[in-house]
């Protein structure tokens, strides 16, 4: 006999399906109380407690600090693993072999080059537009240049849903250096020898490499981006990534779920959090740079000031991913030179963080978006850009959560309210009809 849950309301008893998870966790099923019950409905407030779906590709567990992409640690992933090679194994369920990953590489390139007509997108956008909003515009223009993607039955046919990926793994780069570029100044060209480097290190020449100039690989700005991409490539069933999976049920095509996906994204709340980090520093070195005066005032129930880039909304332990960005950040600005005020600042931030009661007995530390922003400030990345730079690197992700829920035939996603408005009145007209 299966296990279940009961629920008495009102004197009614309804039983519910008892699910458990791979890892141990229990889930109760929910999805026929209403026809049960005859109207009962639960509420869960952003869904902090509701499982929205079935995934085979993220685990966390934010109590013990823990985060696996298809059942590897991030840890190991992180130390060993290429970009590239993690953004296979989420979006197809295992790590490719040497042929698979040189073909997955290939497949890429071919698809990478973007219509030209996108650069007069481009020009048209006004020089103080957020990259994020040129960004999101960009990938939902790309549906107009790409109008099977609209139609395609990607339940049945995986080789076409496999060429619309890699388009995407080719084209979101391009897009994300050309609106880099652009605030720069520079021209929107594409990388030279394409073929010749691998995703990261491609990403890097067409972001940085200036007019008439041959563009010299740093192997550790290679090594801290290519971590920095996996540890964001994917986080379970967080606010951008629910939004691709909800768009994406009503079998809407994927860079247009994508899109939506990048809008969700931009929120200060979730990816923006790594621009007000450094908006943050640079104002506390406005005023003065005394960070203990900063921690203090964290502290202050009654001061507004909020410290950003400490705790997180899943982890009650040390951000795993925080753990391996930390030890990368320090590595890049020692061996960069960086002699920067806004990084000391973060640097005195982070130490009397992890030194003061408050914020270790409140497990408050410091999260990836502390740590990213300052290795995208020490790499040259305006802070505008570090959402866009986050959305890159999550890329991979949403489109695997997408293919999954698509392959799964998932029902389209219609959440249900507590409706608390006014019950039925009459109607009185001051009209003289």
């Amino acid at each position: 006999m299966s296990e279940k849950a009961t629920l008495n309301v009102n004197g009614g008893s309804y039983d519910l399906p008892l699910l458990k998870s791979s890892e141990g966790e229990l889930c109760i099923e929910i999805s026929k109380l209403r026809g049960q019950s005859n109207g009962i409905t639960t509420i869960d407030r952003g869904f902090k407690n509701t499982a929205s779906c079935e995934s085979k590709i993220t685990y966390l567990d934010g109590e013990k600090g823990i985060l696996r992409y298809r059942g590897y640690s991030i840890e190991e992933l992180a130390s060993k693993a290429s970009f590239l090679e993690v953004s296979y194994l989420l979006i197809f369920g295992e790590l490719p072999d040497k042929d698979e990953l040189e073909k997955f590489h290939n497949d890429i390139v071919e698809q990478s080059i973007v219509a030209d007509d996108i650069k007069k997108i481009i020009d048209a956008f006004p020089g103080a537009a957020h990259p994020m909003g040129v960004l999101s515009s960009l990938t939902s223009a790309l549906t107009a240049f790409n109008p099977d993607d609209i139609s395609l039955d990607y339940a049945r046919s995986k080789e076409e849903m496999y060429n619309t990926i890699v388009k995407l793994m080719g084209k979101i780069p391009v897009l994300i250096s050309w609106t880099f570029r652009k605030k720069n100044g520079f021209p929107l060209e594409y990388s030279s020898k394409t073929r010749n480097l691998d995703y990261v290190e491609n990403i890097l020449q067409m972001m940085f490499k200036r007019p008439n100039e041959d563009y010299v690989q740093n192997t550790v700005l290679v090594d801290v981006l290519n971590k920095l991409l996996i540890l964001h490539a994917d986080h379970e069933q967080n606010c951008s990534t629910s939004t691709v999976r909800i768009v994406g049920s009503a079998q809407t095509g994927l860079f247009a779920s994508i899109s939506a996906g990048i809008s969700a994204l931009w929120g200060p709340l979730h990816g923006g959090a790594n621009q007000a980090v450094l908006e943050m520093f640079n104002a506390i070195k406005e005023d003065g740079g005394d960070t203990q005066k900063y921690i203090n005032k964290a502290k202050d129930k009654e001061d507004p000031f909020r410290l950003m880039g400490f705790g997180h909304r899943v982890y009650k332990n040390y951000d795993p991913r925080a753990k391996i960005i930390k030890e990368a950040a320090h590595n890049v600005l020692e061996t960069l030179g960086i002699d920067d005020p806004v990084l000391e600042i973060a640097k005195a931030l982070e130490e009397k963080a992890l030194k003061d009661k408050y914020f270790v007995d409140r497990k408050l530390y410091p999260n990836v978006d502390f740590y990213s922003g300052v290795i995208y400030r020490a790499m040259g990345i305006p802070s505008d850009m570090y959402t866009v730079m986050f959305a890159l690197g999550r890329l991979p992700g949403w489109i695997a959560q997408w293919r999954e829920m698509r392959l799964m035939n998932e029902p389209i996603g219609r959440p249900r309210q507590l409706y608390t408005g006014s019950t039925l009145r009459k109607f009185k007209s001051i009209s003289k009809r």
